[in-house]
This record gives C-alpha cells, structure tokens and sequence, in this order.
C-alpha cells in the first residue's frame, strides 16, 4: 500500500510545499484552531510523562511539530511523509524556529521520507498525529491499514489526534458544504480555477468516507474513546486512545 501521507501531487497541496503552507490557512477555515484543540488534547493526556515521544504521520510543512514543539520543549518528534518537497518545507519551518539543528538536542525532531508501512522503526510512541491525511488514502482497507499501522506503534493508552475531508461526493449535504466553502475560498483569495482543481479531485487523489465511517475504522483500528473535537465544512477531526 502507497501510504500517499502528504497528499503529495494532489491539487489540495499544489505544486510544492511551500506553496502549501501559504495556501492551507486561506482554504481551512479554523485551520490554526485545529492545531490549538490537538495541543491542548494532547497536552491533557501527556502533561505528566517526563519526556514524551510522538509520533507524526504526514509531517511534510512541519505544523504539528512546530506547534507541538514550541508549546513543549520537553516533548520529541519522529515525523514521516512520503513527499521530499513537502519535508524540505517542514525542515526549513522547523530550522527557522530553532528545533532543528540545536546544539545538544540533536535528536527531538526526525523527519524520515518514506510511508508508514515500509518504516522499519519498532519505536512505541506515547501519541500520534495523522492530520489531514487520511482522504488521500484510496480504500476503506487502505485506510484501515494505516490507522492499523498507527495504532500498532502507540503505546496502551496513547493518544491519536487526526483529521480529514469527510463526507459522501455528490449526495445533497456535500454539495451544500461544498457551496459554502467555495465562497469561503474565493473571499480568502483563491482563485476560482483552484477552487475547480480542487472540487475535481474528489475521486482521483482525494477519497473522502463519511464521519461515521472513520468512526467505525478507528474502532477496527484497536482505538477507544474517540470523539470529534474539529468541524470545518467537510473536515472533521478526532481524538482517540489506543487500547
């Protein structure tokens, strides 16, 4: 299974990751309220472990690390993705703050360029994050088989935050929250060619399952106490815990 973790060539990222990082907080609306909700999520459950290890599935532009990383100096990193332009954008974000690159912490963020399920690390973390990930994973399977492969590296009790586009293409409420957000994207400068890439990649590198259907592959997964903590027109986010 191509893990496709960065969403990489896909018309919602563009050409490069740069390009990305610029776009992504004009197309989300809450985009930076979603990384607030995953800190302190995560910072509820990890507060009391002295150095706690994370995982990060899709690092490519560095968001999660460098919220994660600024708010807790304490905390480390492994980050994968699949896309080396996209790594290129989250190593040169993560320079620029200061958590790449310091003298005698040579090892709290690693960036690896590979999928998840070729990674041969036998690592367990004490979280995981897969943010706006999983619709580009082709297949309910596919898509079970990396939250699988998630879980499968997280210790007992270990948080997973995630999100990702949801919904059923074409049915009557995905059309009217794809209105709504055309007009979100076209006021936040978008233009309307991007906007139409963008609505066209739904069934080609992008394959949204409905809310309730992420819900029941993360229970398959071997997660409990999942609950939704993010909605943005089509997007949804959840937190859960490894049993």
């Amino acid at each position: 299974m191509r893990d496709n973790i960065s969403g990489a060539d896909s018309p919602w990222e563009q050409a490069d990751g740069d390009q990305y990082i610029q776009n992504i907080s004009r197309k989300i609306p809450g985009y930076t309220l979603q990384y607030d909700l995953m800190d302190t999520l995560l910072t509820a459950r990890l507060d009391e472990r002295e150095k706690p290890e994370l995982l990060v599935v899709g690092a490519g532009g560095g968001q999660e690390i460098l919220k994660l990383g600024l708010s807790h100096p304490a905390w480390s990193f492994t980050g994968l993705d699949t896309s080396d332009s996209m790594l290129q954008a989250a190593k040169q974000r993560l320079e620029a703050s200061g958590l790449l690159g310091l003298p005698g912490l040579p090892d709290r963020v690693r960036l690896h360029l590979t999928e998840l399920s070729a990674w041969s690390s036998n690592a367990l973390y004490d979280a995981a994050t897969c943010m706006l990930v999983l619709h580009f994973v082709q297949g309910r399977e596919n898509k079970l088989a990396l939250l699988r492969s998630i879980a499968a590296r997280l210790q007992p009790g270990a948080p997973l935050c995630m999100s990702a586009i949801c919904g059923v293409p074409g049915s009557p409420a995905w059309e009217l929250q794809m209105a709504g957000w055309r007009l979100h994207m076209l006021g936040n400068g978008i233009a309307e060619e991007e906007w139409q890439t963008f609505e066209q990649s739904f069934g080609v590198t992008s394959h949204p399952l409905p809310a309730a259907e992420i819900e029941k592959l993360l229970e398959e997964a071997g997660f409990t106490a999942i609950s939704r903590f993010f909605s943005a027109y089509l997007i949804d986010g959840w937190v859960a815990v490894k049993a």
